[in-house]
């Protein structure tokens, strides 16, 4: 019996030093949150990203948590968020007690759309998380005006988009901190890890003392402040160096593949296609694919017959407001760009251990699905 073909959606590719980094901390026994590795990386982490500091923890969740409170977030502050992004972007907001206030996309990056923002704002606003959507950057310049004005911080959720650029800047060295996702399925990983990184000195004192339970940097066992056991292991840090060693090698993998998609799927009249602004380096954690309004099969129908096919996909993210626990939140309110999105979205097979002929396979059973011509 033939076995069909199976193509996930997303797969870790470990072709570096990660074996021989994790049998250096099996040897050396230092497998916890202390150890060389977790320095090495955090250094050539924030090189990386050219920022002076940078701080590992247990996953991108975290990180954003970590970010928040170090900016200091409290009970009844309001801070805006898009309303198209995981889920993570709005609970880290609520784990401070705060509120997120939701606002739509723009239809061409699919990212927060900057100009909606200022209607959002109201007093009780401390700052503005961006997140950097399927690995395109936010207009950043549009949001750091706008918080600058209205006093505002601003974070970027960059859990999408390692190494993506603006205007020539790598995204994590464009705002007040930003926050880095190091899961599985990430343009490089660790298993489960997160990154928080920033230009500011006390900030990052702050996120250091917050993830290591609050401790005195100072006084062992000496803890002047409630914190959290947010620390990143030897061992996850052992692998995400190594990945790091690749990083432009994972990147350059990324966008051959979506250049493939984009020669196979740009005149299907069925489709929207990610786009990659003149500004902008799309580094494409996931090539999306969004069905044109005519199309009159439902986006779950084709996610199932791609399925039938060996052909593993994702919808795109549901929208914040409609989630039970934030519908409240934005009740009354129109996000008519985010519903369309969030309704008609699917993403790709993506990851830099993609053949070229298994994109045209994807591609052309696509095609198939929703209409257009074949390959």
């Amino acid at each position: 019996m033939t076995t069909k073909r199976f193509i996930p959606v997303a797969a870790p590719v470990l072709n570096g030093n990660e074996k021989a980094y994790v049998m250096d901390c099996l040897d050396s026994t230092w497998i916890s949150s202390s150890g060389k590795y977790i320095e090495r990386f955090e250094q050539n982490f924030a090189g990386f990203c050219a920022v002076k500091h940078a701080a590992a923890c247990c996953n991108g969740t975290v990180a954003l948590h970590l970010a928040l409170m170090a900016l200091g977030v409290k009970p009844k502050d309001e801070v805006i968020v898009p309303t198209l992004t995981f889920v993570s972007t709005a609970n880290a907001v609520v784990y401070c007690g705060a509120r997120p206030v939701f606002v739509d996309s723009e239809p061409d990056t699919w990212n927060m759309n900057p100009n909606l923002i200022e209607a959002k704002i109201t007093p009780r606003t401390k700052g503005i998380i961006v997140v950097h959507l399927y690995g395109h950057p936010v207009d950043m310049d549009t949001v750091m005006s706008i918080a600058r004005r209205h006093k505002l911080f601003v974070i970027e959720d960059a859990a999408e988009a390692h190494g993506a650029e603006y205007k020539g800047r790598r995204i994590g060295s464009l705002a007040d901190i930003a926050t880095f996702s190091f899961y599985g399925n990430k343009i490089i990983t660790t298993g489960e890890g997160g990154m928080v990184v920033t230009n500011d000195d006390s900030l990052i004192t702050k996120v250091r003392q917050l993830k290591g339970q609050g401790m005195d940097p100072n006084t062992r066992y000496w803890f002047p402040v409630v914190g959290y056991n947010y620390r990143m292991t030897n061992v996850a840090a052992a692998i995400g160096l190594a990945q790091l060693e690749r990083v432009q090698w994972h990147i350059d993998r990324r966008r051959e593949v979506a250049r493939w998609y984009y020669e196979s799927l740009k005149d299907n009249p069925a489709l929207i296609l990610p786009v990659e602004k003149e500004w902008a380096k799309n580094v494409y954690w996931m090539f999306t694919v969004v069905l044109h309004d005519d199309v009159t099969k439902n986006r779950d129908q084709v996610m199932k017959e791609l399925a039938a096919e060996g052909i593993e996909t994702r919808p795109v993210f549901y929208p914040m407001h409609t989630l039970p626990p934030y519908t409240r939140l934005s009740r009354g309110q129109r996000f008519p760009v985010a519903d369309r999105l969030g309704s008609r979205g699917m993403n790709l097979p993506t990851w830099a251990g993609l053949k070229r002929e298994e994109v045209a396979f994807i591609s052309g059973v696509v095609k198939e699905c929703v209409g257009g011509p074949a390959l």
